[in-house]
């Protein structure tokens, strides 16, 4: 099979199976660091009742951290404060002149972007280091009755703070490291791995429950029959909508050159990507709907009046239509907003035009930005569509089919689309290396497309 000789010949080549074995080592170090239980925390209590919730918030969080919050390990923050980071300065260097000034000088601006965000990074693990610590002391705050510390106090917290914010800077780098002597993206690699590192749980969870004296032998084997036919179209259905592009055809005009050459009028085209904002909706809405249906829910069950209906309204947006509607109304929010804060209609007609290149039948200027702007709009719209359908699949199954969470969150949602997106981008990096040095790459015809 192509797909096993282009694995076997990646390890003929000496640099590409070097690159392999640092990324597989480093990626091996991060599992490791989450899997360090945090000291003083009775993680042993917790895992119990992680295992016991129906939270979604709290099981989004396990999948992610890869097993780090029923571990309560010293990991738990892994590359999320880099990447929240990484998001917060992407977003302020569209309105900060200062930040918009370094993101237009090239290799030197991005190295000044660079510094900030790590900056902002540990600004942002110790803040969130700190508050985990408080929640640990207070465990009603997450709904347990038993303590998970064993002497709280001061110390407990500063410890704390400097285990996780010192684990995440060093997974930070360790990202870093993959980027520069590994493959593909460190960061997104991290996440990936996070995420994968729970499959092996999911397989145990979804086997207990349909192997369960509730569930008749062959309904059973039906619905497992029928689930591994669903996770096979929506696995292809999240690779188009990765994969799928909208082709704006591009042509340059003919330019003369010194020595009497010229070199124009290709024909091209710009390939505008129907999931343009990736996962970030996705990441953006599950918090935003999450954090405050779990606060106001807790609020005392016999109180009425305004605190009444702010319980009832949180206990609405944990569960059920009310909670769909608005997770939906989330997602295809941030899908327009991250393509209005990062897509630059205007800068990209006006490099196009500096380089005598022009969209066939639109005049260059002001009429092709307009053109790409509403382009890019119907695009984001059926991309939106696509990422909705998606990121809801794993509520659905949980809430209405009975399939445990993280059995469910493999069937769509960030899971799926990071796993995805990220999988395509390191084997199109691999392939890359191979077919340079002449090998056979993973595909019999064609080659394989990561993400633009």
């Amino acid at each position: 099979m192509p797909m096993m000789s282009g694995f076997s010949n990646a390890f003929k080549v000496p640099e590409l199976r070097k690159k392999i074995l640092i990324t597989l080592g480093l990626v091996f170090v991060c599992r490791l660091i989450s899997q360090i239980p945090t000291p003083g925390v009775l993680y042993g209590v917790l895992r119990d009742h992680l295992n016991n919730s129906s939270n979604t918030l709290i099981g989004w969080f396990d999948v992610f951290t890869g097993g780090g919050l029923s571990q309560c390990g010293i990991g738990f923050l892994s590359i999320w404060p880099y990447i929240s980071a990484q998001i917060v300065i992407q977003l302020l260097s569209s309105v900060v002149p200062t930040l918009e000034k370094y993101k237009r000088e090239g290799e030197t601006g991005r190295a000044k972007l660079a510094e900030i965000t790590r900056y902002l990074t540990i600004v942002l693990c110790i803040l969130q280091s700190w508050a985990i610590s408080s929640a640990l002391m207070n465990p009603s705050t997450l709904g347990i009755g038993q303590n998970l510390v064993a002497n709280p106090g001061l110390g407990f917290q500063l410890m704390t703070v400097l285990g996780m914010t010192t684990a995440a800077l060093f997974v930070m780098w360790i990202a870093d490291q993959i980027t520069a002597h590994g493959i593909g993206n460190g960061a997104s690699l991290i996440i990936m791995i996070n995420i994968a590192s729970r499959l092996p749980g999911a397989i145990g969870t979804g086997y207990a429950h349909y192997t369960s004296n509730k569930i008749a032998p062959v309904a059973a084997l039906t619905q497992v029959g029928l689930l591994l036919v669903f996770g096979f179209a929506v696995v292809m259905g999240t690779v188009m909508l990765v994969q799928g592009i909208r082709k704006v055809p591009i042509h340059t005009t003919r330019r003369a050159v010194s020595g009497g050459a010229s070199f124009g009028m290709k024909q091209t085209y710009m390939p505008l990507r129907v999931n343009y904002t990736g996962v970030m909706p996705i990441i953006f809405a599950q918090p935003l709907i999450s954090f405050p249906a779990a606060f106001l829910s807790n609020i005392d069950i016999e109180a009425t009046g305004f605190k009444g209906v702010l319980r009832d309204i949180g206990t609405s947006l944990q569960s059920g239509a009310v909670h769909t509607v608005v997770y939906a109304v989330l997602i295809v929010f941030f899908a327009f907003f991250w393509v209005a804060t990062q897509f630059n209609a205007i800068d990209i007609s006006e490099n196009l035009k500096k380089e005598g290149s022009y969209v066939p039948g639109i005049r260059p200027g002001r009429a092709t930005a307009e053109y790409l702007d509403a382009v890019m709009t119907r695009v984001t719209l059926i991309g939106a569509g696509g990422l909705l359908l998606v990121a809801l699949i794993p509520e659905l199954m949980s809430n209405y089919m009975g399939v445990p969470w993280i059995v469910s969150s493999f069937f769509g949602g960030t899971s799926l689309l990071i796993i995805v997106g990220v999988a395509l981008d390191t084997l199109r990096i691999m392939e890359s290396h191979l077919l340079v040095r002449k090998y056979e790459g993973f595909l019999r015809h064609g080659s394989i497309r990561g993400r633009v």
